[in-house]
């Protein structure tokens, strides 16, 4: 069965930010002497009841709402993260073969999940589930990923999801699919926007700046967020040191997710 409204969300991605071009990116310095998102409404506390998370790559949850999550488990929630692809192609033509590669980011993102809710070594109090769609062909599979999704959230007060218009092809579609799984479903549904901070500026207006909250961090929720970060070690440094010193997410891409907050689009 074919859900209705996904001709209708591709249709309306004219309007989304090309894919951004490595190496040229907004820094955070930028943004942080703006005053957007520092002056952005707080609010959107952790939700009383449960919390699902779906997310492109692994370790998507952790940058983009590691502290939402964290705030969701000290609340009692019940916490949920679905996970699309296990990340096979973040070095593409690399030394590393795409399964081990996806191995080490499950890893490492189930390290940070832990570490982010306050028990590193252990395990995550949180369901994960992961849905094993290869790396950048969400698109491909977006209609089924819809299908899978709906009896993942069902039951769920709040969904958070990647940006659909992120401008990056796999988080868009990610954020596409879990949109209409909720729709079908009646969940409350927000967004998280990843690759935006790097394309965007403060005065874009592509982005939706009058739908964005900001969700401050404790002092304990963002020092669990920075030990999770360097959870991320296949993200945040060379793999292979020598044979390939590619970082998808160098310090100054790593910057944007280290602030005393997070940022939503409802």
């Amino acid at each position: 069965m074919s859900l209705p409204g996904l001709a209708t969300f591709r249709d309306a991605r004219s309007s989304a930010p090309p894919r951004s071009e490595e190496g040229a990116w907004t820094p955070e310095a930028e943004w942080r002497r703006r005053p957007v998102p520092n002056v952005l409404p707080q609010g959107w506390p952790a939700p009383t009841d449960s919390l699902v998370v779906v997310a492109a790559h692994p370790e998507d949850p952790v940058l983009a709402v590691g502290g939402l999550i964290s705030r969701a488990v000290d609340a009692g929630s019940r916490v949920r993260v679905i996970t699309v692809t296990d990340g096979d192609l973040s070095h593409p033509g690399g030394p590393v073969p795409g399964a081990i590669l996806a191995a080490r980011r499950v890893r490492e993102a189930d390290r940070a999940f832990a570490t982010i809710v306050g028990n590193p070594g252990g395990v995550a109090p949180m369901d994960v589930v992961r849905l094993r769609i290869p790396d950048r062909a969400v698109s491909e599979h977006e209609n089924d990923i819809a299908q899978r999704l709906i009896p993942l959230v069902a039951g769920f007060g709040t969904c958070a999801a990647n940006w659909r218009m992120d401008g990056f092809a796999d988080h868009d579609s990610t954020g596409r699919a879990a949109h209409l799984a909720c729709t079908e479903t009646g969940v409350a549904f927000v967004e998280y926007p990843l690759r935006m901070w790097q394309w965007a500026d403060p005065d874009d207006s592509r982005v939706p700046w009058g739908q964005a909250v900001r969700v401050d961090l404790t002092d304990v929720q963002l020092a669990r967020k920075e030990r999770a970060l360097s959870c991320l070690a296949s993200q945040i440094s060379p793999l292979v040191p020598g044979r390939d010193d590619r970082v998808p997410l160098p310090p100054e891409k790593l910057a944007y997710f280290r602030r005393p907050y997070e940022v939503l689009f409802r």
